[in-house]
C-alpha cells in the first residue's frame, strides 16, 4: 500500500473562455487565483489555478481554457463531480449567493450522511459544496466572503465508471479504504489525508463513455509530500504494471502521470515547492508567469492570449 498518498493535490479541467472561468471561480465561488501561467504543451493557452490563500495542496482547481473548444459529453470513464468543503450551516448562504448569480444546476441533497449543494460551472462542469463540521482549513476571505462561509478546500471527487472493480483495487493500493456503500455508490477515504480525502465511485454498467471537452476534468492529482515520496510511488506503480511517465517539472510541483483502469488520467504531484516560488504571497496570480523555456517568447505569447480583467 502506498502510504505516501495524502489525499488530492489538485483537479485540472478544461474550459472554453478564460475570462468567464476566472470570474466564476474568483467572484462567484470566492477562491483566490493563485497562478496565471500557460499550458506547458501549448503556450497559447492559459493554465489558471484557483485555491486558498497560498494554493495549499488539496484546495486547488486548475483550468486549461481552450478558446472555441466544444463542450464535453458526460459519461463513464471520467471524474463526475468535484466536492468542496464549506463550514457547517453555510449552505443557505451559498444557495442564495449562487442563485443571485444565476448559477445553473442548483440542487440540494444528502449523500453518505452529508448535506450538499450541487451546481454547474460555466461549461457544465459539476461541483458540490459539502458541509463539514471538523475541517480546520481556512478559506480565502479577501473576496468578501466571511470565514463562516468560505470554501475551505476539496472534500474529494466522484468517478463515473462502467466497472468499479479494478479502479477500486488501485485506490486501495493508493492508501484508500472503502468506508461506505449505498446503491451503486462506493465511498473511499484515504488514511492520514490532507482534508481532500474522499473518492466516490458511481458504477454505471450501461453508461455511455464520456467525450472530453469544455467542462471535462482532464486529470485528477493525488498529493505526496516531496520528490523522494513521489519516486517511491512511481517505482511501486511500475512494479505493479502501470505505465508511468518520468517525473516532470511543473514549476510549482513535480508530477508523474498514469492511466487508471477505468480510463481516468491520474497524476501524483508533490507538495513542494509551492506557488510562491516565483511570486510574493501577497501578489499570487496577478502577473503572467511563464515556464523558463517560453520566457524568450513572452511578447508573442502575451499577444496571443486574451487579457483577463480582474
Amino acid at each position: 500500500m502506498l502510504k505516501q498518498i495524502k489525499g488530492l493535490h489538485h483537479v485540472t479541467s478544461m474550459a472554453a473562455n478564460a475570462q468567464e472561468n476566472s470570474d466564476f471561480f474568483t467572484k462567484a465561488l470566492g477562491l483566490r487565483r493563485v497562478k496565471k501561467t500557460v499550458n506547458f504543451d501549448d503556450p497559447e493557452v492559459y493554465h489558471l489555478y484557483y485555491g486558498d490563500e497560498v494554493g495549499t495542496p488539496g484546495s486547488v482547481m486548475t483550468y486549461f481554457p481552450f478558446p472555441h473548444i466544444a463542450r464535453g459529453r458526460q459519461g463513464t470513464g471520467e471524474v463526475g463531480e468535484t466536492y468542496f468543503t464549506v463550514p457547517r450551516g453555510s449552505l443557505g448562504y451559498w444557495k442564495e449567493r449562487l442563485s443571485r448569480r444565476n448559477v445553473s444546476g442548483l440542487g440540494e441533497d444528502s449523500v453518505f450522511g452529508e448535506n450538499r449543494l450541487r451546481f454547474e460551472g460555466p461549461d457544465g462542469d459539476r461541483f458540490a459544496l459539502i458541509e463539514v463540521g471538523n475541517d480546520v482549513r481556512e478559506g480565502w476571505t479577501a473576496g468578501g466572503i466571511g470565514s463562516a462561509e468560505a470554501i475551505q478546500g476539496f472534500h474529494g471527487a466522484s468517478f463515473r465508471l462502467q466497472d468499479a472493480g479494478a479502479t477500486a483495487e488501485l485506490l486501495k493500493f493508493m492508501n484508500y479504504s472503502e468506508v461506505d456503500r449505498k446503491d451503486n455508490w462506493t465511498r473511499f477515504s484515504v488514511e492520514g489525508g490532507n482534508g481532500a480525502d474522499f473518492i466516490d465511485i458511481e458504477t454505471l454498467p450501461s453508461g455511455n463513455r464520456a467525450r472530453q471537452g469544455a467542462g471535462s476534468v482532464h486529470h485528477i492529482a493525488f498529493a505526496v509530500e516531496d520528490r523522494a515520496a513521489q519516486l517511491e510511488v512511481r517505482k511501486a506503480l511500475l512494479d505493479t504494471g502501470y505505465q508511468v511517465t518520468p517525473v516532470i517539472d511543473r514549476d510549482y510541483f513535480w508530477a508523474i502521470y498514469f492511466r487508471a483502469p477505468g480510463g481516468i488520467l491520474f497524476e501524483v504531484a508533490t507538495n513542494e515547492p509551492g506557488f510562491d516560488r516565483d511570486e510574493d504571497t501577497a501578489h499570487l496570480g496577478e502577473a503572467l508567469k511563464l515556464p523558463g523555456r517560453y520566457e524568450e517568447f513572452r511578447t508573442q505569447i502575451e499577444k496571443n492570449l486574451s487579457p483577463i480583467i480582474d
